[in-house]
């Protein structure tokens, strides 16, 4: 996953702690906090004015947006979508110091402004709906939405709209 003499492109105003991997070609923009021990695969990017916490792994060909707050011990599988504003959370009654930290598995995509609460799974493939609350396990292939985040549809009813909106907005374009 990681080579210890990779160096990412880096932003400005970077903060990283002790024993941080990086993996090939990694993007961190600027004002970006990551803790010690922290792994980040090949080709992820990282936007502006996130914070990482400690002992978090992070696969490769990851996009996490600006914003971002991922909690001490989180894992995140590869292909991941994290979008803007999001928030995982690895502590069910703060200052507990019993971290459950939530799971992000491959090809996951989570939109922006989520809360994903601890001890929760999102599984392969899955899709949080922007401004959703995560409080249970997210299915693989299946789509939630809402507050708290329920099932709506599956991954593949998601592609077909997603396919349906591109075609339309190039339609639009010419």
């Amino acid at each position: 996953m990681t080579q210890p003499a990779s160096r990412p492109k880096m932003g400005e105003g970077v903060i990283m702690g002790e024993n941080v991997q990086f993996g090939k070609n990694v993007t961190i923009w600027n004002y970006v906090i990551i803790g010690d021990n922290t792994q980040i695969g090949d080709g992820t990017r990282i936007g502006s004015f996130c914070d990482i916490g400690k002992n978090v792994i992070i696969g490769r060909n990851c996009i996490i947006q600006a914003h971002v707050t991922i909690s001490n011990e989180c894992q995140i599988g590869n292909n991941v979508f994290i979008g803007p504003n999001t928030s995982l959370l690895n502590d069910k009654f703060p200052h507990s110091k019993c971290l459950t930290p939530p799971i992000i598995k491959d090809n996951a995509i989570i939109g922006g402004c989520v809360t994903i609460l601890p001890n929760v799974t999102v599984h392969e493939n899955a899709v949080v709906a922007a401004g959703s609350v995560v409080t249970k396990d997210v299915p693989p292939n299946i789509v939630v939405k809402g507050i708290p985040a329920r099932p709506t549809m599956t991954r593949q009813g998601y592609e077909t709209k997603r396919r349906e909106f591109i075609t339309a907005r190039k339609k639009e374009a010419l």
